[in-house]
């Protein structure tokens, strides 16, 4: 080597210290590619992307192939470095030029290329493919022969069975995280609907449904004018038929079909001509799956379902409107002639129905109210205090100050909520006081 110019070995060094970058960049900008966007931009016919997927496919082929390439050019720069030292300074330096080739490789051929392939491995990943795809197949006997002898040596420490070349799939709270951790490139609003969408496994009907006390539905034991009186003031599309008890429902009438018969009977519709027109009920199970009733109540071509317990007596009814407001929120119209559940009052407190669903609360007020026990506010003091609080009576749920408004002898018909934290106050766990 003593033939050889000093200027053309530190072109070599120089060009070595570049390949080591590139590699190292490489290494990092592959690992960190999204695997989805990839994928999705594979399908599209990106033929970057596509490359990329085709040497991800074999994460084993392609890190050898990295690995080899980093530690040849690093070895070789090792071997000018010292040639240099030698001719420049004597046998003396060598020690010394390890030391600062190593802080050279450190500085401009790994830290800083890692870094930037961490940030933007597309913009990395994408051109190194290219070249990567091309040094895969000239490498590949020893990339084979390195990556067999690597095998023997693990195979004493037991078989991965780990599938490394696939996708990694996400479960449903991983995915709920990816979606919120995917920031503005997807809007605020589509993200609540996807993790809503993901939180309806979780959801039983009996979470959604309208709860027995709030049905609007019609004896067909009341006398002709009463029932006609009720269907021409009814507030809602289906209404369910029973004779003497909610608990004997008989099905559910739909109002166009009303309209219709009024329109060409008119005055001289009887209860026989309305019979008809009555549909079989559908029954839903309160513990069912609110995903599961989604597909039934589509299997059925059905718009509501009856809830009943595992007795059978009737707790509600459920419609898809119910299930779809859990995907989208709230977009039905509030039902004239009944009042709101929620008031705003002068001082920013907010009194609240008893009755009230907890989780159409949480929805509606964008609160965190716990939804793991009972269903509506009511059922919530009460399982805390474990009996019927006395008027005036306040408890501390998390962020949220529940006062005791008004009771009737089963439960809280009104209740005070209060969202703001008090001054000072940095105690979140539940306590009861007495106002």
């Amino acid at each position: 080597m003593d033939d050889v110019p000093i200027g053309l070995l530190f072109f070599s060094l120089l060009l070595l210290i570049a390949c080591s970058a590139f590699f190292s960049a490489s290494e990092t900008a592959m690992m960190s590619l999204n695997r989805y966007r990839l994928k999705h931009l594979t399908e599209s016919g990106h033929r970057s992307a596509r490359y990329a997927s085709m040497l991800l496919a074999s994460p084993e082929r392609l890190l050898g192939t990295i690995l080899l390439g980093n530690n040849l050019a690093n070895v070789a720069a090792a071997s000018i470095t010292t040639i240099l030292a030698i001719r420049l300074f004597g046998d003396v330096a060598i020690a010394v030029a390890g030391f600062v080739l190593t802080i050279v490789l450190l500085v401009f051929a790994e830290v800083p290329p890692k870094t930037l392939a961490s940030k933007y491995p597309e913009k990395i990943a994408f051109p190194a493919a290219h070249v990567l795809r091309v040094l895969v197949k000239l490498a590949w006997p020893a990339v084979a022969l390195i990556n067999g002898a690597g095998r023997v040596i693990t195979s004493n420490f037991g078989k991965d069975d780990s599938d490394s070349g696939q996708v990694h799939r996400l479960n449903a709270d991983e995915l709920s995280t990816a979606v919120r951790e995917s920031g503005e490139d997807v809007p605020q609003s589509h993200q609540d609907m996807l993790l809503r969408i993901l939180d309806l496994e979780r959801i039983t009907i009996g979470d959604v449904m309208v709860p027995r006390s709030s049905i609007e539905a019609v004896d067909l034991e009341d006398e002709w004018d009463e029932i006609k009186s009720q269907l021409a003031t009814a507030h809602h599309t289906r209404i369910p038929v029973y004779k003497g008890s909610l608990d004997n429902v008989v099905g559910t009438l739909h109002m166009r079909r009303v309209l219709h018969l009024i329109e060409s009977e008119g005055d001289d519709a009887t209860l026989e001509d309305l019979m008809p027109l009555v549909r079989e009920p559908y029954f839903v199970p309160e513990d069912a799956r609110v995903t599961q009733q989604l597909l039934a109540l589509q299997d059925e071509r059905r718009q509501m379902g009856l809830v009943v317990d595992e007795y059978g007596d009737l707790k509600g009814v459920a419609t898809l409107d119910d299930i779809l407001e859990e995907i989208v929120g709230e977009y039905t119209a509030q039902v004239p002639g009944i009042s709101e559940d929620v008031h705003v009052e002068a001082d920013g407190s907010f009194m609240v129905n008893g009755a009230a669903n907890v989780r159409d609360l949480n929805r509606r007020m964008n609160w965190q109210l716990p939804t793991d026990g009972p269903k509506t506010l009511n059922g919530l003091i009460v399982e805390y205090f474990e009996d019927i609080p006395q008027t005036g009576t306040s408890l501390r749920l998390g962020d949220y100050t529940l006062e005791i408004v008004q009771t009737r002898g089963t439960g809280v018909t009104v209740a005070r909520i209060r969202t703001a934290q008090p001054a000072g106050e940095t105690d979140y766990s539940s306590q009861a006081a007495s106002a």
